[in-house]
């Protein structure tokens, strides 16, 4: 059995192939594995072959020819992820619904780098210190196919993975710009020995935004250095640390954002300031049929964030981790089996002052907000019959919340959850390239501080009790090769208890409420598709479909949740060689969002095309072009829900029409 790789706009059609490699976990022995891109991605793609439900691998390769400033560049053919500009790395990221009534940072999702979690203890998260032109690959796990990275939320996680010096030995630079006063560089270099690696990344960017009051400027380091102790032990230590200034824009009314979509809001001088720190450590030990990995980590971060207030927070976030993966046989089965757990410790200074055009006036809330999150889980592999795997396994997730308010103490508190999640599945392989699954799984996901802290009209923030979302989800789907066609392809039910929802009477002027609704439902369609209709032709599409509902509400009875439309499509096509190539792309949404729970106001749909291109002009050097909205859309690109539509600023534009170019180099 042979493979054939090609790494460049391959997510898919890697994972189809490397079921050739593992088809169903059958003996290696006899393959001949034939490999153009890192083994790294191929490594990637055979864990993605191994989960009986929705997962992708992005490499870098897939996006290195745009300017990738965030991850909805990264993630924009990534099946199932909804990504949504805002205004500069300001973007929205939801899989399966997952905390779609947020208006701010991210929920409902577990962001890792290098398989080591970003987010808080308390589960909340800042995706901005993910810088994509760093990455050498992306993967996302849907749901509760996330259960080896200890992810128990709706929506799943998302691991972005950096090279190290043996999978990117040398040089790797990088300057680009254009529209808006654009600038970015990268510098990178990566060494290894027989003993030892290390690589390490220096990355900066500038931007005056597509939108008033949007000017941006970050400086990146991204590194690590890898020691072999022996034969059968490495370890690997890990540091990240960021400097990011953001001015925010801020949303928009409707007339506003159609007719005036440069506008922006300089009410407060509002803007997102970030310096963290990331240290971690994983080391590795490979026993017989199997390995364990453990390690530890330690997040600290300062968040300066004139919004409606001067939110000024110092938070810490400690953790451990160990995992133990095994092959083998029983009662001459063939035999999987993953155990883990994860453990993270938070501590945040949180402190909010008046707004003074954006500096810190009379005080307003001063608490210490503790977190802690403990995530043991397991899993099952049987393979009772050839080409057929059975699989069972479950989350056990503690979760611990105080809030020792200084300003108010008596709105001080504090919640502890215990749950379970547990998922069943099987995985089964007709072919050598093709794919059938099922599951069935139940997902948890924790209140964290931006929902139990929360600031009534006219008070100060406090302790308010809100319970876990947890919710059920059946999925089926697909993923393989045939012929010209690489295919990706999900569809899952889940139904939800306690869905974290947000409202807000004013959009963008007041924090918002979060409550439990009763009982939710989201289902939908995931799916990409990967067309070679020549060697110098290849078509990558991607279409989500998203119907989330109330069900039977009391007051909303069944109406649609706001924010994601029911229908939402990308397509590319490359034209080309890996010499020279141009791709026109689209992005399509033929029906707008709902803006409120009520259902009263409905945005359009829009279409935007886009182009880029590339050219090598000799090797290692490689010039690109990257061409958004060519034809000056405007529409609503996102979305703040509201409870009831009139005529609040809600509303964030698609990206004006911008032109962007650049080179890149490796030696």
């Amino acid at each position: 059995m042979t493979l054939y790789f090609r790494a460049r706009g391959a997510s898919l059609c890697a994972i189809a192939c490397a079921l050739s490699a593992v088809p169903a976990f059958a003996d290696e022995a006899d393959q001949r594995i034939i490999v153009t891109a890192s083994p790294i991605i191929e490594e990637a793609a055979a864990k993605v072959a191994r989960t009986p439900g929705g997962v992708d691998v992005i490499a870098a390769e897939d996006y290195q020819d745009k300017l990738a400033v965030s991850l909805r560049d990264a993630l924009s053919f990534s099946p199932g992820v909804y990504t949504q500009p805002r205004f500069g790395q300001e973007v929205r990221i939801s899989i399966r619904g997952s905390g779609i009534s947020r208006g701010y940072h991210m929920r409902g999702l577990t962001l890792l780098q290098d398989g080591i979690p970003i987010n808080s203890a308390d589960d909340n998260g800042d995706f901005q210190e993910l810088d994509p032109q760093v990455f050498q690959h992306i993967e996302v796990y849907r749901g509760a196919n996330a259960l080896r990275f200890g992810g128990s939320t709706l929506g799943g996680a998302i691991n972005a993975v950096t090279p190290t010096g043996q999978s990117a030995p040398g040089i790797d630079m990088r300057i680009d710009g254009g529209s808006f006063d654009t600038v970015r560089g990268k510098l990178a270099y990566g060494y290894a020995d027989d003993r030892a690696d290390a690589w390490a990344a220096l990355t900066a960017d500038r931007s005056d935004g597509d939108r008033d009051h949007g000017r941006r400027k970050a400086l990146r380091f991204n590194g690590n250095v890898g020691f072999r102790l022996s034969d059968t032990v490495e370890t690997r230590f890990y540091a990240s640390v960021q400097s990011i200034r953001q001015k925010l824009s801020g949303a928009l009314t409707e007339a506003d954002a159609l007719d005036h979509p440069a506008k922006g809001n300089f009410t407060g001088d509002q803007a997102r300031n970030i310096d963290s720190i990331r240290l971690q450590n994983r080391t590795t030990v490979q026993i017989d049929g199997g390995l364990i990995a453990f390690g530890a980590f330690y997040n600290a971060k300062e968040l300066y964030h004139p919004i409606y207030q001067v939110i000024d927070q110092n938070s810490e976030d400690r953790g451990v981790f160990a995992s133990l993966d095994w092959a083998g046989d029983f009662a001459g089965m063939p035999v999987e089996m993953t155990l883990g757990t994860q453990a993270r410790f938070g501590r945040t200074i949180a402190k909010q002052f008046v707004n003074n055009s954006g500096k810190r006036a009379a005080p307003t809330a001063y608490a210490i907000q503790k977190a802690q999150t403990i995530n043991s889980y397991g899993e099952l592999r049987v393979a009772p019959v050839t080409d057929l795997w059975l699989i069972a396994g479950g989350l056990y997730t503690h979760g611990a919340r105080k809030i020792d308010n200084r300003f108010l103490p008596e709105r001080s508190g504090k919640a502890d959850f215990d749950t379970i999640a547990p998922k069943f599945g099987l995985l089964y392989a007709p072919t050598s390239t093709v794919q059938v699954y099922a599951n069935y799984s139940r997902s948890v996901e924790l209140p964290g501080f931006g929902e139990l802290s929360q600031t009534p009209l006219g008070g100060a923030p406090g302790f308010t009790p809100v319970g876990a979302q947890k919710a059920w989800t059946a999925e089926i789907g697909t993923r393989g090769r045939i012929g010209i066609a690489a295919w990706d392809i999900s569809l899952y039910r889940a139904t939800l208890k306690g869905e974290m929802l947000q409202y807000n009477m004013q959009a963008g002027t007041y924090p918002a409420a979060t409550f439990n609704a009763d009982r939710t439902r989201h289902q939908g369609i995931e799916a990409g598709l990967d067309l070679t209709l020549a060697s110098w032709a290849t078509l990558r599409q991607m279409y989500q479909y998203s119907d989330f509902r109330f069900r039977r509400d009391a007051t909303y009875g069944d109406n649609r949740l706001p924010v994601v439309p029911r229908h939402f499509y990308r397509a590319e096509l490359r034209l080309g060689t890996d010499r020279a190539s141009i791709s026109p792309s689209v992005e399509w949404a033929p029906q707008g969002a709902w803006v409120d729970y009520a259902n009263t106001k409905k945005v359009d749909g829009y279409a935007m095309l886009n182009l880029s291109a590339q050219a090598q002009v000799r090797d290692g050097v490689t010039l690109f072009l990257d061409a958004r909205n060519l034809t000056q859309k405007r529409a609503i690109g996102d979305i703040s829900a509201v409870v009831q539509y009139m005529g609040q600023a809600s509303f964030y534009p698609l990206e004006r029409r911008a032109f962007y170019g650049g080179v890149r180099a490796r030696f």
